[in-house]
């Protein structure tokens, strides 16, 4: 048995790639910075990983040159070469990440949806999903999410600032998101899986709609399960939530019931409000059934120090560590790219993403961002494992892995300014390494 340990640092705030090799040798007895893995306990398995296709971000990949369009497909697409993303989010109508506002009907008469169209929706994202897809040579997989219904169909009238679904229109909302992925499938656009309503408790300056516990579970129950059915659509997934950790157990408690329980797949949900892994722990405990999935992260402008490119880079890793070690099954990244402002977007609440484009020079810029999701997208494959582990100390974190072709898997990130000395242990077996200062790295032990 082999140890590879691939590790990025940022020195100078440039990225250097370090690949080395190390042997295994029988255990010595070795009792200090030791860390052990224990493949024979096995936790959930991964679906892979991935970002959001918004018409924001499909809308600058339709400025860039040829070269600079392979460039960032083949770093998120290529199967040998590249991250490996394999799913894809998508919105339905516009999100805060559209050039401005649109929904496929904006008529309060067409009842039959005769005006349907996703021409508006297509404009950019079309030719961005077909060329990722081209890339990689077969289909994404996909979830959507609606930011809000057509505004005829809201208490307020209007997409943006919350409001609410009018009781009137369950029925009509249910079929309008079964023409919506019908329309898609046409397109050659498979859905897979659809949330509720994207972050259904923010009133938000942008396209938002708010649903209590009670609403959300009454939509699935009696209007969205049995309208999918009706329209042949019974195998897509739905999912509850889809916003923020901190309330996560409390919603799955409240939706979940006798009568929910089986047409709910799974929950998802963002990063915005902090750790909370003990909640998706609780998830795991109380509902072992469900699917956990993270379906948004980014690095808000409004949030973080915009020159701290290393210490916002390693919010990812963090985040993914904490969400994979807590039973996560795949992760969404927001924008896959945005313009040199972090836009566009109608109202112009700005965020970074791991490339942006400046339309100035024509350069993609890769953020640090993206080497850090890549240490656990390019490496953690389809189908593995989560596996137990535990580590001699808490100056780094850590998660494990074993893929389905027999390799393990671990990913460390270090954040500290020295190099950390690990004894890897696998069944009698230690191979020897020092974590470099300010990096993640991932190892890859092979039979």
């Amino acid at each position: 048995m082999q140890l590879e340990l691939i590790s990025t640092t940022f020195p100078e705030g440039k990225k250097s790639v370090c690949r080395r090799c190390f042997s295994c040798i029988p255990d010595p007895g070795a009792e200090n910075e030791v860390v052990n893995l224990y493949p024979e306990i096995e936790y959930q398995t991964i679906e892979g990983f991935g970002g959001a296709f918004t018409d924001s971000a499909a809308s600058v990949f339709s400025l860039m040159s040829e070269a600079a369009q392979r460039q960032l497909l083949d770093a998120y697409f290529d199967p040998k070469k590249g991250a490996g993303y394999t799913l894809g989010r998508i919105h339905l109508d516009s999100c805060d990440f559209s050039l401005e506002h649109f929904e496929a009907v904006s008529d309060p008469q067409d009842t039959a949806f005769k005006s349907f169209s996703l021409s508006r929706w297509g404009r950019y994202l079309l030719p961005f999903i077909q060329a990722a897809e081209k890339t990689r040579g077969k289909p994404l997989t996909f979830i959507a999410a609606p930011w809000s219904p057509p505004a005829f169909m809201k208490t307020t009238g209007k997409r943006n600032n919350g409001g609410a679904l009018r009781e009137a229109y369950r029925e009509a909302y249910a079929k309008y998101l079964g023409t919506y992925l019908l329309a898609l499938r046409k397109a050659g656009i498979e859905v897979r899986r659809v949330t509720v309503q994207n972050e259904p408790l923010a009133v938000q300056q942008w396209d938002s709609c708010v649903y209590t516990a009670e609403e959300e579970k009454q939509f699935i129950r009696d209007f969205l399960s049995p309208t999918l059915r009706a329209m042949n659509l019974g195998e897509v997934e739905l999912f509850i939530w889809d916003h923020n950790k901190e309330r996560v157990y409390e919603r799955t408690r409240d939706i979940l019931d006798q009568d929910t329980d089986a047409l709910i797949r799974g929950v998802a949900f963002h990063w915005y409000s902090g750790d909370h892994f003990e909640a998706l722990r609780l998830i795991r405990e109380q509902f072992p059934e469900k699917i956990l999935i993270h379906t948004e992260s980014c690095l808000e402008y409004s949030r973080l120090d915009k020159g701290d490119q290393m210490r916002n880079a390693q919010k990812y890793a963090h985040d993914l560590i904490g969400d994979l070690n807590n039973g996560v099954s795949a992760f969404y990244d927001w924008n896959l790219v945005l313009d040199e402002q972090g836009g566009p977007n109608h109202v112009r609440n700005f965020c970074d993403a791991p490339f942006l484009f400046h339309r100035d020079t024509g350069e993609l810029e890769e953020r640090p961002s993206f080497a850090h999701i890549s240490h656990f997208s390019r490496y953690i494959h389809a189908g593995a494992k989560g596996i137990a582990f535990s580590r001699y100390t808490g100056l780094f974190e850590m998660t494990a892995f074993r893929n389905t072709d027999g390799t393990i898997t671990a990913v460390f990130l270090n954040p500290t300014d020295k190099p950390l000395p690990v004894q890897l242990r696998l069944r009698g077996n230690v191979s020897t390494f020092s974590l470099l200062p300010q990096s993640i790295a991932t190892g890859i032990l092979r039979p």
